[in-house]
């Protein structure tokens, strides 16, 4: 990919964070926010969505494309779900306790909250939501964070209920489960301040910094996600939904420009040429005796072949415009929106059994000439006229250039269609649950996960690495208690982050590990109990059993104590074994022989214990 100029393209991108809460409760329910296993349901429940009109009348263009896809939703409940998720009773109030959080959070962005905070509904109707629409409050306003490029202002702060989680396509349509919706959920939209890519990962880590400081905010993948909104200034304003890696950031901003830059220079190509849509035609007669299995199939099903002639576009349909997606990889986009499988284009035909004959007489059927392109779909009847006017509007809007709208992260940073961009039309009060006014004035200001590690590295001594990663790892204030209770730092540490990270490398449930667990162990290696070389066994004994006691796991391991004679015994017998080594190296065989000795204490002996003893009885056979 080449690089580009950002500030002569006029790159403006902005972000909007989304942080699920880690709270007692759902936003609108007493359900608990913890997740379930979709094995776990024992019912399930039918809806179908449909649009409603605005306060105003109007018809929101995001949920008119979807209500357009006939599909049926399927709602896996538990026996933790309650009406208010399935929608069969009005929400309770909002949470006080995700709101302080969210207060916490606008202090801690420098925003200003809300003198009066009013739920509204915003229409959501592709089944995320048991009810066809999301309830959504505005809690805070006009805030700030600085970057190395400069600040970039905060907009807006919102409390929100999170959507339902997606498990499976099905023949009907889409199955999703009921333990993720309603969970609190903060929505900060930054301004359109950044202007290049390593800005807007540097402003995604900040924001997200801030929220790891509260402690009051979940872990773990699909707890955050980030959307990006990017343009150019020959562009449009494109919003990419769902981007769930802060390293990927950069990148996905860096291809949403190639792309818009790509799709720019085909507009102008295309104009060039005087490009024109034709109107869509059944052609099924020229594959009447097709060898292709995609088309065949369809026609024998008793379904359809409709293509449109695209006057003007021959070689511009297979034109890159992100790594391994070209302007007929949007173009099947849209056709898969509406239930097909893709596209065919005749950039890439003859190809997929499709022969030069047939590729002839199709752009006879279109009448296309030599400098135009023909995309076809094979589909059941109305699928395939649904997909191919799709297709002929997406190729439309090319001959303008880049159309605004919504699209999906890929894996690899680039993006496909999702829908159209939402408007002000899908937004009305929500009457069911009474206005609240926020009392910031006894909001606790948390320590930032930055000023913890250095106070780490002050008052514990800890080297920069290991305190960052204590500071910003998720067991933070089981360390404090762990030093508090008068363990070493250093140690407390290493077990919470390098040896449960090890642990968990060798397939060990460290999940299974509580806080209880962890300070237990601790303790025992502060009394003298257990050396801390057996910390590691011990845990993997009671993430095995978790119901023992860290004295009955240290039993169960074989690494009681033993006194200092054992240990000296022990030390003595690897040094006798070794007489002669010791006799010709002397304390070089210091190394060798601290790696036996303490393989044969197992964990029993502390490694300070061991090591003096066995200077001791080197330097006596030295």
């Amino acid at each position: 990919m080449s690089a580009h100029d950002y500030e002569d393209l006029g790159l403006v991108a902005g972000l909007e964070i989304h942080q699920q809460l880690d709270t007692s409760r759902k936003l609108f329910c007493e359900c608990p926010t913890e997740r379930r296993e979709p094995a776990d349901a024992d019912r399930s429940l039918i809806r179908y969505l449909h649009p409603t009109k605005s306060e105003l009348g109007e018809l929101d263009d995001a949920a008119l494309e979807e209500s357009r896809v006939d599909r049926e939703f399927e709602y896996l409940s538990f026996d933790t779900t309650c009406l208010v998720e399935e929608d069969d009773e009005p929400p309770s109030r909002l949470s006080s306790e995700a709101l302080d959080v969210a207060m916490q959070i606008a202090t801690l962005l420098d925003m200003d909250v809300v003198d009066q905070a009013h739920v509204m509904r915003k229409l959501v109707i592709d089944g995320s939501n048991t009810s066809g629409f999301q309830r959504t409050t505005l809690v805070a306003q006009a805030g700030e964070i600085s970057t190395s490029a400069g600040p970039v202002s905060i907009e807006d702060l919102l409390l929100e209920e999170e959507s339902a989680q997606r498990v499976e396509a099905t023949d009907r349509g889409v199955r999703w489960s009921l333990d993720r919706l309603g969970i609190p959920l903060v929505e900060i939209g930054t301004g359109p301040d950044i202007s290049s890519p390593e800005q807007a990962r540097e402003a995604a880590e900040t924001i997200g910094m801030l929220l790891r400081s509260t402690g009051e905010v979940k872990r773990g993948l699909g707890t955050i996600r980030q959307d990006v909104n990017v343009s150019i200034a020959d562009g449009a304003r494109v919003e990419i939904k769902g981007v769930q890696a802060l390293d990927q950031i950069d990148e996905i901003v860096r291809l949403e420009v190639q792309r818009q830059v790509e799709l720019l220079e085909i507009r102008d190509r295309l104009r060039d040429r005087d490009a024109a849509i034709g109107e869509p035609r059944d052609v099924s007669d020229v594959f009447a005796d097709t060898d292709s299995g995609v088309i065949a199939g369809a026609l024998g099903s008793g379904g359809a072949v409709r293509a449109v002639r695209l006057a003007g576009f021959d070689g511009l349909v297979g034109h890159e415009i992100q790594p391994d997606r070209r302007l007929g990889t949007e173009l099947s986009d849209h056709a898969k929106r509406h239930g097909a499988g893709g596209v065919f284009h005749t950039d890439e035909l003859p190809a997929y059994g499709v022969t030069a004959a047939e590729v002839a007489a199709l752009r006879e059927a279109v009448d296309a000439g030599l400098d135009d392109a023909v995309a076809l779909v094979a589909d059941d009847a109305e699928t395939a006229s649904l997909a191919i006017d799709a297709v002929a509007e997406r190729a439309r809007t090319a001959l303008e250039g880049v159309p605004e709208e919504t699209r999906d992260a890929n894996e690899d940073g680039t993006t496909r269609y999702l829908r159209p961009l939402p408007g002000a039309a899908r937004m009305y009060p929500e009457t069911d649950v009474p206005p609240v006014e926020p009392d910031q004035s006894e909001v606790e200001v948390p320590e930032l996960l930055t000023e913890k590690t250095e106070r780490y590295q002050r008052e514990h001594g800890l080297d920069a690495g290991l305190a960052e990663q204590v500071a910003y790892g998720r067991r933070f204030p089981l360390f404090e208690s762990a030093v508090a209770a008068g363990v070493d730092p250093t140690l407390a540490a290493n077990t919470l982050e390098s040896t449960l990270t090890e642990l968990r490398r060798d397939d060990v449930a460290v999940e299974n590990l509580t806080d209880d667990h962890l300070l237990d162990v601790l303790l025992l290696v502060d009394d003298g109990d257990l050396a801390k070389e057996g910390i590691g066994d011990v845990l993997t004994v009671l993430a095995e059993t978790p119901d023992l006691t860290a004295e009955e796991a240290v039993e169960e391991a074989g690494l009681a104590g033993v006194g200092d004679e054992a240990v000296r015994e022990a030390v003595a017998e690897v040094v006798e074994r070794n007489a002669e080594q010791v006799q010709e190296e002397g304390m070089g065989a210091f190394s060798a022989l601290m790696g036996e000795a303490m393989g044969a204490l197992r964990g029993k002996a502390d490694g300070g214990q061991v090591s003096d003893v066995l200077r001791e009885e080197i330097q006596k056979r030295a």
